[in-house]
């Protein structure tokens, strides 16, 4: 295998302990639209099945309007920055270490994730890792979320990594898995400690199945043989 040099690593679910926390935020917003009693459940199941995904792309496709869609996300993110300012977000066990071996071992470490800017970096501020990874991106900084390739891709080129040979990615969706296929990564891990089962990952088609982000260490230490 070429010798990785990038990864392209989720955040919440993946790296961040979520708590239920995002589905909390989404669940507020989508209160707030006063939808009828049958689109207000086929939306929160539109929110299920496209965890990972670009935040406001989520709430065009279900709100149809591009008003409402803002209105919505910004509503997701004032209750999301609030669960944040209250310390409701944490680093999942092993995830700093992790990157910290990553980076020991030459592996450049983006963090990836469907939030906003500000809501990611709010984040990082949080959990002081501004300076344990290389790069931070959402999907305003990529050009499309996940399930697209754009943001792992992106990672690879403003890391300066190589081919797509070279590049990792990880994370706890089924979207995270089809971003990562679709940029043709040579590791495409899915993670168990976020929103999906072993079987919807495996349904979502991922090569490697993952406890904890820890576990991804032997396959990148085995890429650096």
């Amino acid at each position: 295998m070429t010798r990785i040099t990038v990864a392209c690593l989720d955040m919440a679910g993946t790296t961040v302990a979520d708590d239920g926390t995002v589905m909390e935020a989404f669940t507020a917003a989508i209160t707030e639209q006063n939808l009828p009693e049958a689109a207000y459940q086929q939306a929160m199941t539109d929110v299920q099945s496209t965890m990972g995904q670009s935040k406001i792309e989520v709430f065009r496709r279900i709100l149809g309007d591009e008003a409402s869609a803002r209105k919505a996300n910004e509503a997701f993110e004032d209750h999301y920055a609030a669960a944040v300012r209250r310390g409701a977000i944490s680093a999942l066990p092993g995830a700093e270490d992790t990157i910290m071996r990553l980076r020991d071992a030459g592996v450049r470490v983006c963090l990836a994730t469907g939030f906003s800017p500000v809501t990611r970096d709010a984040i990082l501020d949080e959990l002081a890792w501004g300076g344990l990874i290389d790069l931070a991106l959402s999907p305003a900084d990529a050009g499309r979320g996940r399930p697209w390739p754009d943001l792992p891709l992106t990672a690879l080129l403003r890391l300066r990594g190589g081919a797509v040979g070279e590049l990792a990615v990880a994370g706890d969706t089924g979207s995270d898995i089809e971003s990562g296929l679709r940029a043709g990564a040579a590791i495409v891990a899915g993670v168990l400690t976020g929103a999906s089962s072993r079987a919807d990952l495996e349904q979502a088609g991922a090569p490697i199945i993952l406890d904890t982000i820890a576990g991804i260490l032997p396959h990148i230490d085995s890429s650096l043989a």
